[in-house]
């Protein structure tokens, strides 16, 4: 599970302060797995807060090279602070990705649904879920909130879902973020 696309936090164009060798560095978020890396920006590019930036295998335009994964705890004070922001937008863009969890959502074991893991579903809500989209599929995030009586927001769970799933290095059962980063 790996993003080919990442949108920049943070840009450092001299490096973090402690670094042996000052390179133009930033802090940035997967499109698609919400993967936290640092990524060198080549000599001769500048990047700002929001821009998308190719770190796939083929040529990239403005990144060298992908230094490494990094935990939420590693990331600059003003890249913490932008994170929700940053994530909210990019469930907001990708709406019809997102809606398709609360489609297609299956038991996790006879004791649990995967719907139950996101924030403010609890069993009444998943069986409203269950049964609303037995009649047709969801549309978008107001379709569900319309449908569903009671739910929370729904876009505003998936953000506080990916977020936990981002913070905590031990949550069993992962919906959105690929795994921590491995330490050796």
């Amino acid at each position: 599970m790996r993003d080919d696309t990442a949108i920049v936090l943070d840009f450092l164009p001299r490096g973090k302060s402690g670094y042996r060798k000052p390179e133009a560095l930033a802090q940035v978020i997967g499109e698609k797995y919400f993967s936290l890396l640092e990524v060198i920006i080549k000599a001769d590019q500048i990047v700002k807060q929001g821009d998308p930036v190719y770190i796939g295998d083929n040529e990239r335009k403005e990144v060298d090279h992908i230094k490494r994964r990094i935990k939420i705890n590693e990331l600059t004070t003003f890249a913490r602070s932008e994170l929700p922001f940053m994530i909210e937008k990019m469930v907001k863009e990708n709406q019809d990705r997102f809606i398709q969890v609360f489609n297609t959502a299956q038991p996790i074991s006879t004791r649990q649904h995967q719907l139950e893991l996101m924030p403010g579903v609890g069993k009444k809500h998943m069986w409203d879920i269950i049964k609303e989209r037995k009649k047709s599929p969801f549309k978008d995030f107001e379709d569900l909130h319309i449908r569903v009586k009671l739910l929370p927001d729904p876009q505003q769970m998936i953000v506080k879902r990916i977020l936990e799933e981002l913070e905590d290095d031990n949550i069993r059962f992962r919906l959105f973020v690929s795994g921590p980063p491995k330490r050796f």
